[in-house]
């Protein structure tokens, strides 16, 4: 089978772009956070100036404003390059996280220098870039912000800047007290609005993370089963050799050639052998050793259409209605264990619906999209929540629930997915999405 890249489905992530522009990697938790930290980065510039121009014009205090215009330049500036940076597309690492909030402390610390030192009641503004290491960095990296926050203020504490509070000005410690309350308030704002979204992003990546393990336990399981499949292949094609060849001289013997209910069972016990050599030919295909089918250039009509030809042939179903709206017909390479998948989706709604199945072939712009419907009880909702899962089953089998399971797996490698719904009327329907680029000439050339 064709092997791809793969993205954990139903996430939303994959090479998506963020409000900003930035395109978001397949783990994108670093590069949201980042780009929270830029978003608080803007809020402290907006913050910064327009609490200098309060405190310079209608408080009269004089402050030295070409300073500490340049501490709002370089703040500007790392927003730039750090927006520049993320649309490149790389991972954003701790160490990064770690450099741009030690960044802001620095840049924090020269606006205090330069505003009264540690009597400023904005100093409080350190404890939000502590909280947010702690929410984003390990312990060591938590524990190198902590230093520096609390290293900076001891150095406020002796060297400063003093305000210039110009003479007669009034009650500078109810000024003081009015500032805390401010400082007070932005912090707990800004803590409530980042930190929330910060958990949010790390709980997102942890379920993706849980994603990708079941998966890899999912495909682990298929390799387990493909083995003992390729196997129990190996065992079983001499006895079917065996009977294919005594049901073959059946026929021609005087008791059974004069019976013809006798003939008529013959021929279906060689219709079902026949059709189990088939199926043992499409696991030896997928186990890489081919039994004597190749896979062959054909096109997506033919395809679809011999398929259900195959398959009528081969179940006999009271009423098969098959509708191909394809359209313009496309070459592809045939594919046996794609054949099989789609073959096990119509057992298993014949199996629940022996007097009716439907099968309906469509294109969706690049995707060529199989809806196998039937009229039969339905999926339980317990099936629906954990359809595609190995053992899920209705049917009440030991070991049973395989089928949809490699399925789904199967579709998944190409790129596709699958889907299930009970249908409004009565029954349910699968639904199997498959990109034409995977079934391609040129790109089945490339596959396993």
């Amino acid at each position: 089978m064709l092997s791809r890249t793969e993205t954990v489905p139903g996430s939303g992530d994959e090479n998506r772009l963020d409000d900003v522009g930035v395109q978001l990697t397949r783990d994108p938790a670093g590069t949201k956070n980042m780009l929270l930290l830029i978003q608080l980065r803007w809020i402290a510039v907006a913050g910064q100036i327009a609490t200098i121009v309060f405190v310079e014009f209608a408080l009269g205090i004089g402050l030295p404003l070409l300073p500490m215009a340049v501490v709002i330049a370089a703040l500007i500036a790392l927003n730039l390059g750090s927006l520049a940076w993320l649309r490149t597309g790389r991972d954003v690492s701790d160490a990064a996280l770690l450099g741009a909030l030690l960044f802001d402390v620095a840049a924090l610390t020269a606006q205090l220098y330069f505003s009264g030192g540690a009597t400023n009641p904005f100093t409080f503004l350190y404890l939000l870039q502590v909280t947010l290491a702690a929410v984003l960095l390990d312990r060591l990296a938590t524990g190198a912000v902590v230093a520096a926050t609390c290293l900076s203020f001891a150095a406020l504490t002796f060297d400063y800047r003093p305000l210039a509070v110009p003479e007669g000005f009034g009650d500078l410690f109810k000024l003081h007290i009015i500032g805390m309350l401010v400082c007070f308030a932005l912090v707990a704002i800004l803590l409530f609005a980042f930190v929330t979204r910060i958990t949010r992003n790390l709980r997102e990546r942890d379920a993706r993370l849980a994603a990708l393990k079941q998966h890899a336990v999912e495909e682990d399981h298929i390799v387990r089963m493909g083995l003992l499949a390729s196997g129990a292949a190996h065992e079983l094609g001499t006895p079917l050799a065996s009977l294919s060849v005594i049901l073959g001289d059946w026929p021609r013997v005087p008791a059974i050639a004069s019976n013809p209910e006798l003939l008529q069972e013959v021929a279906e016990m060689q219709a079902a052998v026949k059709r189990c050599k088939s199926i043992l030919t499409g696991v030896l295909l997928s186990a890489g050793e081919a039994r004597g089918e190749a896979p062959r250039v054909t096109t997506v009509n033919t395809f679809v259409n011999e398929l259900v030809e195959e398959w009528r042939a081969a179940r006999s179903p009271s009423s098969l209605e098959f509708t191909n709206a394809f359209g313009a017909d496309l070459p592809i390479v045939s594919d046996s264990t794609l054949k099989q998948v789609v073959f096990n989706v119509l057992d298993n709604a014949y199996d629940s619906s022996p007097a009716w199945v439907g099968v309906t072939v469509e294109r969706d712009g690049d995707t060529l999209v199989m809806r196998v419907s039937d009229r039969g009880p339905g999926f339980q909702p317990q099936m629906l929540a954990q359809f595609g899962k190995p053992y899920q089953s209705s049917k009440g089998k030991p070991g049973g629930g395989l089928g949809l399971f490699l399925v789904v797996n199967v579709v998944r490698k190409l790129g596709g997915s699958v889907s299930a719904a009970n249908r409004p009327l009565g029954g349910a329907s699968v639904t199997l999405k498959l990109p034409l680029a995977a079934l391609a000439l040129g790109a089945r050339s490339h596959g396993n």
